[in-house]
């Protein structure tokens, strides 16, 4: 799920900020990716009616696998296109970037689109840049595993309220010797 998630919304430039908390804080994607895999991760291994430990358990692991991945894949997709910068935009834009391929066209970038972030920043040079630019997107990374995880114990509670009776026995595997 994180995968199909994070790449939809990474890969999409304007819903960018959405991932990211941007437009609306507190990084929702993760907020509602969370608590679906932590219902759908106890619904999945059958755990109505069964002890609260367990159902939390199973959604902070769920969870948890969840936020890893996220972090991963928001890290590694930015780390292709901060590399792969090669300063190109439509001529209607104003045409490429004079720069080099990489940290010093994502600079440029922020040069022209946000010279007041990096101003306040005290930001003159492209390895100060990188360097402030790596700590935002961990910070990003860390804060989105973080409600990640949050939300799927947050999934468990709900699951295990919603579903407090135990399933027939019909429905339910048993082993046999």
């Amino acid at each position: 799920m994180a995968i199909t998630i994070g790449v939809s919304f990474l890969l999409v430039i304007p819903i960018e900020a959405i991932y990211a908390g941007v437009i609306a804080p507190g990084f929702p994607v993760a907020w509602i990716a969370g608590l679906t895999i932590g219902y759908y991760a106890n619904g999945r291994s059958n755990r109505h009616g069964g002890p609260w430990g367990r159902i939390i358990a199973n959604a902070l692991l769920a969870g948890a696998a969840t936020a890893v991945t996220f972090a991963l894949l928001f890290l590694g997709i930015k780390a292709l296109f901060f590399a792969a910068d090669n300063g190109y935009r439509d001529a209607s834009t104003g045409g490429p970037l004079s720069c080099t391929s990489g940290a010093d066209c994502v600079y440029q970038r922020y040069v022209e689109l946000q010279p007041d972030v990096l101003a306040a920043a005290g930001i003159t040079n492209v390895d100060e840049f990188s360097s402030f630019y790596w700590t935002q997107q961990l910070n990003t990374a860390v804060g989105l595993a973080i409600a990640t995880v949050i939300a799927s114990a947050a999934g468990g509670v709900v699951f295990r309220l919603t579903n407090s009776k135990a399933p027939d026995d019909a429905t339910v595997a048993t082993a046999t010797r």
